[in-house]
């Protein structure tokens, strides 16, 4: 059974945007992004690197570069104090 998103994000998993940079199989010379975003946990990034381990195992396209950027979507909320009266008319 799949876990459901915000277990996911209860146990840790944060959201990962990865942008993966290859090399076209046919055209050596040309770079290709391939752009995604999936849970997981930083900063070891253990679904990425099974991506990563697929990716050199079956695809042909010569990987180039890997960027991560990673958030925690659920943490401790963030207040400051107002002094001050804000008055709508």
């Amino acid at each position: 059974m799949a876990r459901s998103d915000f277990l996911m994000q209860l146990e840790g998993y944060g959201l990962t945007t990865i942008e993966v940079h290859y090399y076209l199989p046919d055209h050596p010379r040309l770079l290709q992004l391939f752009a995604f975003q999936q849970y997981d946990l930083a900063p070891r990034f253990p679904e990425l690197r099974k991506f990563l381990d697929h990716w050199r195992r079956e695809i042909e396209g010569r990987l180039h570069s890997v960027r991560i950027a990673h958030q925690h979507l659920i943490g401790p909320s963030e207040w400051r104090a107002v002094d001050g009266v804000i008055s709508l008319h």
